[in-house]
């Protein structure tokens, strides 16, 4: 949690900024009214992990700019990449569990606390929008396994492979040892000789995360990959866990996770952001704070392990952190279209 001394302080500014411009909402408890204009100058704006992000970016925008709302975009950001097959961590062209079978988890989550979830289908080459359906058209938050895909096929959703040659060959040749071990970025290792492969390259991704500020000053974000390579048959991580790998709060901000999920949930890592920025952490801060916890709790563990938290809130500031060298986020908004790199615990 934050300091006690920097939660009060926090709470000072925005008991001045309430009495200076009347301004209701979380932006008056951690904001001048001059910082809250300049912030909104940068809206819309959509944050997403590692460098597929920037095409994802692209897809989203093309909703925010047209006045579209927040969960539009982040649906539409992410459906790009599911269909990509050509990154070995997310939808099609996923690396495969232990038995060979390709399993996808997603999870999304708009404005008015409205959340949906699938973990562990198969055939469907869009996880994200059969989530989007469970919000929309369930009483439930969360299907799994055959009752998820059956759903999608309910809905008009059609069977295919999502194994690619690629996908397949690399799974092959891990069958050789079947070594299993969840070290940082195992799935980036199937070509060990190439710099491409190691952290900060550009297949040095899993998860992709989106988190998006719409024009009207709503947030929404999405989550979806194909999880850890050769995991036991039914392993799920944090991307489709409302709270570890997204969570959004209409009146403080969104953050996501990306990296081993099991240690995501294990502090609830991305409710922990926003509460962290409810309480008046910046959002950088707030991940920083996350991936302290996460350190501290497993130390030893953690020098072996990635993980990676991006947050924004309500004024349109963002921020990242994460445990090792080599995250970077996607980022896009009528100023800028760029990659940043996320500072690290640890260094090179």
């Amino acid at each position: 949690m934050v300091k006690r001394r920097r939660f009060l302080q926090q709470s000072l500014k925005g008991v001045a900024a309430f009495a200076a411009t009347g301004t209701t909402g979380v932006a008056a408890a951690f904001a001048s009214p001059k910082a809250v204009v300049k912030a909104t100058a940068n809206v819309p704006v959509v944050l997403s992990t590692w460098d597929f992000g920037m095409a994802a970016n692209k897809g989203a925008w093309e909703v925010l700019s047209k006045g579209g709302r927040a969960v539009d975009a982040v649906e539409a950001g992410v459906r790009i990449t599911e269909a990509e097959g050509t990154n070995l961590t997310v939808g099609y062209g996923g690396l495969p569990d232990r038995e060979g079978r390709v399993t996808l988890d997603a999870c999304i989550m708009d404005d008015k606390y409205g959340c949906g979830s699938v973990m562990c289908i198969e055939n469907i080459m869009h996880p994200i929008s059969v989530a989007r359906l469970v919000m929309e058209k369930t009483p439930h938050v969360i299907l799994v396994g055959d009752g998820a895909q059956q759903f999608a096929l309910a809905n008009g959703f059609k069977k295919q492979n999502l194994l690619t040659p690629t996908a397949e060959k690399a799974y092959k040749e891990w069958l050789k040892t079947s070594k299993y071990s969840p070290v940082m970025n195992i799935e980036n290792k199937a070509n060990p000789k190439s710099k491409d492969h190691m952290p900060g390259g550009k297949y040095n991704h899993d998860t992709i995360g989106m988190i998006a500020l719409d024009q009207q000053g709503n947030i929404g974000g999405a989550c979806t990959t194909s999880g850890m390579a050769y995991k036991m048959r039914g392993r799920v991580g944090d991307s489709p866990v409302i709270g570890a790998g997204l969570y959004v709060d209409n009146e403080v901000g969104g953050a996501t996770a990306t990296g081993v999920g099991e240690e995501v949930i294990r502090i609830v890592g991305s409710h922990l952001i926003v509460e962290l920025m409810r309480q008046g952490a910046k959002p950088e801060q707030a991940c920083r704070d996350a991936v302290d916890r996460i350190i501290k709790r497993s130390p030893s563990k953690a020098k072996d392990l990635q993980v990676g938290f991006l947050a924004i809130n309500k004024l349109g500031e963002y921020g990242a952190f994460c445990i090792q060298p080599g995250f970077s986020y996607a980022v896009k908004s009528n100023t800028e279209d760029q990659m940043h790199p996320g500072n690290s615990y640890y260094t090179k």
